[in-house]
């Protein structure tokens, strides 16, 4: 795999903390597990359920219609349970 050297600016203290809990020659591999973990796939426009929120968030009619299901979540739930959502 190609790489490529990036300059990335972080807080004093994070970058203390990177320091202190990740060896020098390990940093570069901690920060790729943390972003291919973080960041969404290259083709995640091709994941159906990416695709339906999508459509979801575009389509008004389709986008009210959720939200209409979202007052229902609580529906049967006894006010003691609301409480610990």
């Amino acid at each position: 795999m190609e790489t490529r050297q990036l300059l990335v600016r972080i807080p004093e203290q994070l970058a203390r903390r990177l320091k202190r809990h990740v060896p020098a020659r390990a940093r570069s591999a901690y920060i790729q597990r943390l972003l291919e973990q973080a960041l969404p796939a290259e083709d995640g426009e091709d994941d159906p359920l990416y695709r339906a929120a999508h459509d979801v968030e575009q389509d008004e009619r389709l986008a009210g219609e959720m939200a209409e299901w979202d007052v229902t979540v609580s529906d049967g739930l006894t006010p003691e349970a609301r409480s610990r959502r």
